[in-house]
């Protein structure tokens, strides 16, 4: 997310109550997750493992739970809960802007368009030329759709990532601000649910095929010419290049990539980044070593039969 005007590390400071590290007048632009951040950015961390990460991330201002040498050029925001004050920044600078008409006047949409009756459009959404938005779709907050799009009944853009700190009285949501981005072409089948970036966005590339029940997680990027077919999941922050194949109820975990041209076959569970080639099972391997791995493992009662 970035700010309407440039702030300062002693605004920023004031506004979550904590001390800071760095020059006062440190310029801060915006605020994102460690995924996308940016010069400019701040990023918090909370926990020792993730410190390095996040002092040599792009990102040039850093909430952190512990006092550190300060990297050259870059201000520090101390706090007793990064997470907490993540947050407070979060509304600060993106508050709730509630709708309560079923397409927000500040929406710009296309006189090509068309909407079905039932469909919600959030604030500040964009739908482009002859795109077709079947019954009670619904669009949350500054959404972007692009031109030729299809997106078929009951599928949701723009619900929360699932991003969750444990505490004891229960699980604590990082508040997301991010969008969801739909590039020309895109088809979405029925009751799909794609979810918004926390600070940035979630993209599906042009000419990419959505089935059915999908969900794909916050800050994932989906390349060109994708296929997926029904029920496959996909966490947050996933890379998947183009003309990537995934088929029925394939599970993908978050923060891997998947290179252009992968194909995974259905109920594949991808663990970890894949090359281009074909893959099955789970955790999916190389289709060719997982066929024969099955093949020997039907020889093994036989085996066993004959070693007795």
């Amino acid at each position: 997310m970035k700010f309407s005007a440039p702030q300062t590390l002693k605004t920023i400071a004031e506004i979550i109550d904590c001390p800071f590290v760095g020059d006062a007048n440190h310029e801060v632009l915006g605020m994102n997750e460690i995924h996308v951040v940016d010069p400019g950015d701040i990023v918090f961390v909370d926990h020792p493992k993730y410190y390095d990460k996040a002092l040599e991330s792009a990102a040039t201002t850093i909430l952190i739970n512990k006092e550190v040498d300060c990297p050259e050029g870059k201000g520090l925001l101390i706090s007793d809960d990064p997470f907490r004050d993540f947050n407070k920044l979060s509304l600060h600078f993106s508050p709730a802007a509630l709708s309560n008409v079923a397409i927000s006047e500040s929406a710009t949409i296309s006189a090509s368009a068309k909407l079905f009756p039932g469909v919600f459009i959030g604030n500040n959404v964009s739908i482009g030329d002859n795109t077709i938005i079947h019954p009670n779709v619904t669009i949350y907050d500054n959404c972007v759709i692009g031109n030729n799009v299809v997106i078929h009944a009951n599928t949701v853009l723009g619900a929360d990532a699932f991003y969750y700190k444990t505490r004891s009285e229960g699980f604590d949501q990082l508040l997301s601000t991010g969008k969801v981005v739909i590039e020309n072409n895109v088809h979405i089948g029925a009751s799909c649910t794609i979810d918004r970036g926390v600070s940035g966005e979630t993209r599906i590339g042009e000419g990419s095929r959505l089935d059915n029940h999908i969900q794909i997680g916050h800050d994932t990027k989906v390349g060109k010419k994708c296929l997926f077919a029904s029920q496959v999941g996909i966490a947050g922050c996933v890379i998947i290049e183009d003309q990537v194949t995934l088929w029925g109820q394939v599970g993908v975990k978050s923060d891997v990539t998947l290179e252009e041209g992968v194909v995974v076959y259905a109920q594949g569970g991808v663990a970890k980044s894949l090359k281009k080639g074909t893959y099955f099972g789970s955790p999916a391997e190389d289709v060719r070593t997982k066929f024969r791995e099955i093949a020997s493992l039907k020889k093994l009662p036989e085996f066993l039969e004959k070693n007795k």
